[in-house]
């Protein structure tokens, strides 16, 4: 907050101006640092680059360690390779393979409940919640305990994504060092996205994609000032990630055919709309059944218990489906399974539609008891099986269309996606780059279109924000260029201003004709200067006072030109908490007839409410 003014003001019980309360903080956040300087755009995105460089190297780290559990708990051996795009061996435990989420449910839980709960869940939420109602502080704790519990259940099959954790193990490193070098809070959320979006880029190989994600959920501003430092660091941890683990895309996907530009391709993009309108319906689906399990859960008393049993029946349903089909499919990422869908190894109908109810439910299950990940993977895997099943479906009519199962997949894939987060850019662009298909693109905007449409008319609320709504936290959906900020200070100033001498009684000001009843706002001269400023209802009072305007006057006001931005205005409004700006005329120094106007922060929310009427609902 702001430091008061020096000089305390005379504001008697008449004067409808009070001082300007102070923005609500988190507990952690220092009560001064509105007042610390803009460090430097050179060394914000010296700082950038170094989030980069961390977060690319605990992305492999972390990669690595879940392929040091995975191996161990369900393989029984001690190595780190771990190739998530193959299908894990059968395990040498038999049907004591159900126990193994049970063990990580045990570790996760334990780690979580004596450390870091914010670390439990899915990590995005958690994120945006730091950026818009704690100033960007996230406790340098989590880093480590979500890059722990989430290894944990991962490894432990836990039906989550590993994108989840590294956004948030990268978030806290940008927070942790916009903590060590003192910074207003704007610029430590900047560094808190760059984190974010370059854990997306290092864990996918996606360098627009994890910059998509930052400017769609985590960035309130974009700017120069905060768009160049978060490309830094995601270009730099894709570097990382690629020099580590190659520049191939996350998905091998062959030769696609082309979308054709005739009567057919039209049949068939209206096919893609019809599977993006299908995949927002399951998005809402997943959204309300997460949500459903956590409720549900919360309803059993004890962490352990209640993270045991949903994990003991993930365990139970991936041996199941070992039993029945071969393979474990719904444990971990899940990325064995979409990567055999789009080479068109897994193309039954039925079995696809299956393994997407069976994803949810191990989701919902893993995510509602307690476990550490992230959605994104799962939604990967619901849009593959949605889309590779409509497509299999479609191919059954055998009508006239060239209907491709893996083109159908990467387009479920991205509406899934887009669907279920609301970052509709980011699930295109990463859709691309983790298949590096531009074919897929045309069909791809129009199934994310539709999958959001759809949501957004049985849920309003996003898998992110339903979760910190539910705590009483509202995230914007959009972001809006403040067109009243570029407004000038003559276009949004109240012209209704009365001059009075400081010598005048209050009591003769109130008598005057034109004075009563209304709010006048006084600009109180003396010796052709400006003395001070008052803002009065003049219905308020009719007894006789006896004071005199330099009495009651505030000294704490600020000057502003016809020309100036508003934006401008808005600044030394709250720098100096003045109870109005006095608006002049021409240059040179301020004299009370030079008055054209006044702005206060009423004028300024006017100017807000009708400078949104553009935007829709």
């Amino acid at each position: 907050m702001a430091d008061a003014p020096s000089a305390p003001d005379r504001q008697p019980a008449y004067a409808s101006e009070s001082r300007r309360p102070g923005r609500p903080r988190d507990a952690g956040a220092d009560s001064n640092e509105d007042n610390l300087p803009r460090i430097g755009l050179v060394r914000l995105s010296i700082l950038a680059f170094v989030v980069g460089i961390v977060t690319g190297l605990g992305a492999i780290g972390f990669r690595d360690l879940i392929g040091l559990i995975h191996n161990f708990l369900f393989l029984g051996r001690i190595a780190v390779r771990y190739d998530a795009n193959l299908f894990t061996p059968p395990s040498p435990w038999g049907a004591f393979v159900v126990l193994v989420p049970v063990v990580g449910a045990l570790g996760v839980t334990f780690l979580v409940t004596k450390f870091a709960p914010e670390a439990r869940g899915h990590g995005v939420p958690e994120v945006m919640d730091a950026i818009y109602y704690k100033g960007g502080i996230i406790r340098p704790v989590v880093a480590v305990v979500k890059s722990l519990a989430s290894a944990l259940a991962i490894g432990s099959g836990a039906a989550v994504g590993r994108e989840g954790p590294i956004i948030q193990i990268g978030s806290a490193l940008g927070s942790t060092l916009g903590q060590i070098v003192r910074m207003p809070a704007g610029q430590r959320i900047t560094l808190v996205a760059a984190g974010a979006g370059a854990g997306i880029a290092a864990t996918f190989n996606t360098p627009i994609g994890g910059v998509m994600f930052a400017i769609e959920l985590m960035m309130p501003e974009v700017s120069v000032r905060t768009f160049l430092p978060v490309a830094i660091a995601t270009g730099t941890a894709t570097f990382i990630g690629r020099f580590f683990l190659g520049e191939q895309p996350a998905f091998s996907v062959p030769p696609l055919p082309p979308l054709s530009v005739d009567a057919s391709a039209a049949v068939t993009l209206l096919l893609y709309a019809l599977l993006g309108a299908i995949t927002g319906l399951a998005a809402t689906g997943f959204i309300r059944g997460l949500h459903l399990a956590e409720d549900l859960f919360d309803t059993i008393k004890g962490r352990y218990i209640r993270h045991v049993l949903g994990m003991l029946l993930v365990g139970a349903l991936i041996y199941g489906l070992f039993r029945s089909f071969g393979h474990y499919y719904v444990e971990g990422v899940g990325y064995a399974t979409v990567q055999a869908i789009l080479l068109g190894q897994l193309s039954a109908a039925g079995l696809l539609l299956l393994l997407f109810f069976c994803k949810v439910l191990a989701t919902s299950l893993s995510l509602g008891s307690g476990s550490s990940g992230g959605i994104f993977s799962p939604s990967l895997f619901m849009g593959a099986t949605i889309g590779g099943a409509f497509a299999a479906f479609v191919s059954m009519l055998h009508l006239p269309l060239a209907i491709n199962i893996p083109s159908f997949a990467m387009v479920g894939m991205g509406a899934m996606v887009g669907g279920g987060t609301g970052a509709v850019m980011t699930a295109v662009t990463m859709i691309f780059e983790m298949t590096r298909d531009y074919d897929i693109v045309m069909p791809m905007i129009l199934a994310v279109a539709m999958s959001v449409g759809v949501r957004r008319l049985l849920s309003r609320e996003n898998i992110y924000t339903l979760k910190l709504l539910r705590r009483g936290h509202v995230i914007p959906k959009a972001l809006h260029a403040n067109m009243f900020l570029v407004q000038k200070a003559s276009d949004v100033m109240d012209t209704d201003i009365v001059v009075a001498p400081a010598e005048m009684s209050f009591d003769a000001l109130l008598s005057l004709p034109e004075n009563r009843g209304r709010m006048r706002h006084v600009v109180v001269a003396h010796a052709n200067r400006i003395f001070g400023v008052l803002r009065v209802n003049t219905a308020l009072r009719r007894a006789q006072t006896g004071v005199t305007l330099r009495e009651i006057a505030s000294r704490n006001f600020t000057v502003a030109r016809e020309d100036d931005i508003l934006f401008d205005v808005i600044q030394r409004l709250w720098r100096k908490q003045a109870v109005m700006a006095l608006v002049l005329r021409g240059k040179g120094v301020p004299r009370p007839g030079k008055v054209a106007g006044v702005i206060t922060k009423e004028h300024v929310a006017d100017s807000v409410a009708s400078s949104v009427k553009i935007y829709p609902a």
